[in-house]
């Protein structure tokens, strides 16, 4: 699969295992763990099956394995191995059918995607090599539909027989190519757009040129016309005619790269005016598991687990309200009534990208009905800062993108998120999951300090939101 995205990629992987970049963090053995424990509930719905349990590169004895379960007539084999052409696969579940097997590729995603069926085309084919009559072949994906307690209809076997078949064809050359490329030395490829797609490539800053400040590719919203615009001649953004077309933000933030300034538009006056006080400020954490626990719950939903807020007192000062669950217990309930709490009295609630935090509120409602008026309520009062930045103002510091974590610095530069444990939302979701259900298993001094960093990176956002806030009126204001 890598050498199909990119044969520099494939050779970099079998020539240096060791390379720091294919290093496993702790955001991509968390991807890994999930899709194990999906890997295994899901033969629970495919029963009755043999399990090739040995380490991963135990070829001979994989193999083996896989040979005596087919003879003894397994109804199914899991994680069977084969071997054909110079590729060796691991078949999440083989199942014996009334004619011949089913080949079944488990994913932990939420539908069949694209780079899934070259996945199953190359395991068909080694199968097929190897003397086995494969009819049908299938990819298991999670159901959003399901929904806790009820997990029967969890996963959704997709029929992609016709679209593997039509793949098929192609695999005998795709090897060949690969495996001449790997006799060789390292080859010289281009780069493109596969060097993110289907997945982000860990040897980018290999291949890629230092590129200039303010290339194109920084543009907002631009990104997949950055090759096109380059090949035009237009490498930096200080290479744009004031002629060319670009969308509103795009072309405000040509002019604040060109002047080397900010741009305020005169519009943001009005646009600062749905933020009538008392105001509030507030930012949700969230964890999306692959199989849900929790009443209700679907695969990948976002269930708010931590809330930070800034909320006025009655003398108009800003007071800190938080909250962060402890354990795996159902967090929405305890959460809901102080989130209710600590907003009760405001006029707006101030939140980034606040779509997000207005769907959580009302997933909350649906889920809690007897605090859902409250809630609906609650929603009805947010305000969001980010269509006030994107529309309105714009930093050469931005770097093209209007999240949180680059507005901020470039606006109220003496916030910073660079000191903090925890610095971004992914890792946050992470470590929160690591709390709520491996907790127990924590030292309490370390589990005590994870749920101080959590709760100083939920701060951090409520409060740059109020930096933010006071910084966008004084813009409005000239000063």
């Amino acid at each position: 699969m890598a050498g199909l995205q990119c044969h520099k990629l494939l050779w970099w992987m079998a020539h240096e295992p060791a390379a720091p970049e294919l290093e496993v963090d702790d955001a991509r053995q968390a991807v890994y763990d999930q899709g194990h424990r999906v890997g295994a509930l899901a033969r629970t719905y495919v029963p009755g099956g043999v399990l090739v349990d040995l380490p991963h590169n135990a070829y001979e004895g994989r193999l083996e394995a896989t040979r005596q379960a087919l003879a003894a007539g397994a109804p199914a084999v899991y994680e069977a191995a084969f071997r054909a052409d110079g590729v060796f696969v691991s078949v999440d579940i083989l199942e014996r059918r009334a004619r011949g097997f089913g080949l079944i590729e488990v994913k932990s995603t939420a539908n069949v995607k694209a780079q899934h069926l070259p996945d199953v085309a190359v395991q068909t084919h080694v199968l097929r090599r190897s003397g086995l009559d494969v009819g049908r072949m299938e990819v298991m994906h999670l159901n959003r539909a399901c929904a806790y307690p009820d997990l029967s209809n969890l996963f959704t076997r997709a029929d992609v027989t016709e679209l593997v078949e039509a793949r098929l064809a192609a695999v005998p050359g795709e090897i060949a190519a690969m495996t001449a490329m790997l006799a060789g030395s390292l080859p010289s490829v281009v780069t493109g757009p596969h060097c993110s797609a289907p997945y982000e490539c860990p040897f980018t800053e290999r291949c890629w040129p230092v590129l200039p400040p303010h290339h194109v590719s920084t543009l907002y919203a631009m990104r997949r016309r950055a090759f096109e615009l380059d090949e035009l001649g237009y490498r930096t953004i200080f290479d744009l005619p004031e002629n060319f077309p670009l969308g509103a933000a795009a072309d405000r933030q040509r002019r604040a790269v060109q002047t080397g300034r900010m741009v305020v538009e005169p519009t943001l006056a009005a646009a600062l005016t749905r933020f009538v006080p008392p105001v509030a400020f507030l930012d949700f954490e969230t964890v999306g598991l692959a199989i849900p626990v929790w009443d209700g719950c679907h695969p990948y939903d976002s269930v708010p687990v931590q809330f930070s807020a800034q909320v006025p007192d009655a003398s108009g000062a800003l007071r800190p309200g938080a909250w962060l669950a402890d354990g795996p217990g159902d967090p929405r309930p305890a959460l809901a009534e102080r989130l209710l709490a600590a907003c009760e009295g405001t006029h707006a609630i101030v939140a980034y990208n606040a779509r997000f935090e207005g769907d959580r509120i009302r997933e909350l409602a649906a889920a809690l009905p007897h605090l859902a008026a409250g809630l609906e309520a609650l929603a009805a009062r947010l305000v969001d800062l980010l269509p006030v930045v994107r529309n309105h103002v714009y930093h050469p510091d931005f770097g093209g993108s209007f999240s949180l974590k680059r507005v901020l610095p470039a606006l109220v530069p003496e916030l910073s998120y660079r000191g903090l444990a925890i610095a971004e939302g992914e890792t946050a979701s992470l470590e929160l999951g690591r709390l709520l259900f491996h907790g127990d298993a924590m030292e309490p001094e370390d589990r005590a300090r994870l749920r101080a960093d959590l709760l100083a990176y939920c701060h951090q956002d409520t409060w740059g939101l109020v930096r933010l806030l006071e910084r966008l009126r004084g813009l409005a204001e000239g000063a």
